[in-house]
């Protein structure tokens, strides 16, 4: 058996990771590579701008969004998501992480956000008439400054949209209900480059409320990340879109690296209202580009009044909306991050975070769909289709795992994007992947129930260590005066340790023969 040291870099088994060449570790490894990425966020922006109507508050519950508008930002830790963007594998849709593979599944999508995960593809038409859809739906005609191609300005949106009259009828706060939702879903969910647009195609999913509630929000969020990961892990790009936060929070609820502690007895915090959300600096200084040339004009707000309904309940993500400590656990440093991850054990990662307590006071919705959390189906939002693959993470699950079968990397796939193809109905484009998608129930992997931690030379993880890089802390001049990786050390200490078993192993079996 070939053992790993501290100098192989790349995998000794190269079938896998067939974009090691320009992956995102192998320059990390190189020393080319040490930029913190810019996660792009627009959520702080956006809940300065518009509060949240207390009137329009039943159309957001019923649309299935107010879950997330009450996760509202969270601040960004940027060296966390570099860390995590290095381990991302677009060939897998994987984190490769020391102990095995990772990735955030539809499990997590539906407990930490809250989202629908079963029910029709969120997909259809670009081909779009801007201002007829605006003016039917949302009862204003966007002037040419406010729109760019089949985008339209979140800054534009809130000031026309987030103060209805105090004698506004069902129709027109429906109406500012559709522009509050479209702004969400273009700051939280689905945020462009600058987070400043959002695309109209999702408008004409919010025709109907109570239908937007079923397609599979969750499904097109996870699609949407999975491709933002892969764009961000290649190339030397130096930013990421998408849905960051989702990122951030899985990590918090599975690993140790960067995560920070809090109060558990209070699991539902306070509305996450602009005054009482921490800085950010990145998103303060991107926020300055939501004017986007419009008049720098006061947004007034109405004050709040007493909300008769109950609270619903909220999804897990939503616990980590109060004050947080980082006393026990230092934060922000790429290079310290980067060495815990190598120095990773398998008791440092909660496989199954969602258990007991914590799932007691959670929505329906958060476990309604837990049939095809297991699904190996493509997800699809519009343009983007990304596979999920939970046969690569089922101890995630409970489930004992197997050494997984191939997946063929489709690089056609990752480049087909709506950049160029503004007048394409998506619906007929993919229509071969969403009919893969509605028959999502009939692929689900099972596996036997695991037992205990995996052990070091379990098939799973001989066959793990040949066709991955387990570490990435790239090494280091000695200087006195600088952190020193303990990573370093220990894979050497590792790879001894495994040579030796094997010669032993070796030596006895021909003292039989």
């Amino acid at each position: 058996m070939a053992s790993r040291g501290l100098h192989d870099a790349d995998p000794l088994d190269p079938s896998v990771l067939l974009l090691q060449d320009r992956h995102r570790s192998h320059f990390v490894e190189t020393d080319q590579l040490q930029e913190v990425l810019r996660p792009r966020q627009q959520m702080r922006a956006f809940l300065s701008l518009w509060r949240m109507d207390p009137r329009i508050r039943p159309y957001v519950i019923r649309a299935g969004f107010y879950g997330i508008y009450r996760l509202g930002h969270i601040s960004i830790d940027w060296p966390l998501i570099t860390c995590l963007v290095e381990r991302w594998r677009p060939e897998t849709h994987t984190f490769h992480v020391p102990v095995g593979e990772m990735t955030i599944t539809l499990q997590d999508v539906a407990i930490i956000l809250g989202l629908r995960i079963d029910g029709p593809a969120v997909t259809g038409t670009c081909m779009l008439n801007v201002p007829q859809l605006c003016g039917e739906l949302l009862g204003v005609t966007p002037p040419a400054d406010a729109v760019r191609g089949l985008t339209i300005s979140i800054r534009w949106l809130c000031q026309q949209l987030s103060t209805p009259g105090p004698d506004a009828d069902g129709v027109a706060l429906e109406r500012s209900a559709r522009g509050f939702l479209l702004a969400l879903i273009g700051c939280f969910l689905f945020p462009d480059k600058k987070g400043v647009h959002v695309h109209l195609c999702f408008l004409p999913l919010l025709r109907d409320l109570t239908q937007t509630s079923t397609y599979s929000w969750g499904g097109a969020v996870l699609a949407h990340t999975y491709r933002e990961l892969c764009r961000a892990s290649l190339d030397h790009r130096c930013g990421i879109s998408g849905c960051i936060s989702l990122i951030q929070l899985w990590s918090w609820e599975r690993l140790h690296v960067g995560r920070p502690d809090f109060g558990r007895s209070a699991p539902y915090p306070a509305p996450p209202f602009a005054h009482a959300l921490h800085d950010d600096d990145v998103d303060a200084v991107v926020a300055e580009g939501m004017d986007d040339g419009l008049p720098a004009e006061p947004v007034v707000q109405p004050e709040p009044e007493a909300e008769a309904e109950p609270e619903p309940a909220l999804p897990l993500g939503c616990r980590w909306r109060v004050p947080l400590t980082r006393v026990l656990n230092p934060s922000g440093v790429l290079l310290l991050y980067r060495d815990q991850l190598d120095a990773q054990t398998s008791d440092q990662v909660l496989w199954q975070p969602y258990v007991g307590e914590v799932v007691e006071q959670l929505p329906d919705i958060c476990l309604a769909d837990q049939e095809i959390w297991r699904t190996m189906s493509p997800l699809i939002c519009f343009d983007t289709v990304e596979w999920h693959r939970p046969e690569r993470v089922l101890r995630q699950f409970g489930l004992h795992q197997e050494i997984p079968p191939d997946c063929s990397y489709d690089q056609h796939l990752h480049r087909v994007d709506a950049r160029g193809r503004h007048q394409r109905d998506w619906a007929t484009y993919h229509s071969p992947y969403i009919a893969l998608w509605e028959t999502r129930s009939a692929r689900v992997i099972h596996s036997p129930p695991s037992v205990g931690m995996m052990d070091f030379q379990d098939p799973y993880m001989q066959w793990y260590r040949r066709i991955t890089r387990r570490f990435l802390t790239p090494r280091l001049h000695r200087d006195d005066m600088r952190f020193h990786t303990t990573a370093d050390s220990m894979n050497v200490m590792i790879a001894a340790m495994v040579d030796i078993v094997d010669r032993s192993r070796f030596a006895t079996a021909g003292e039989h023969r």
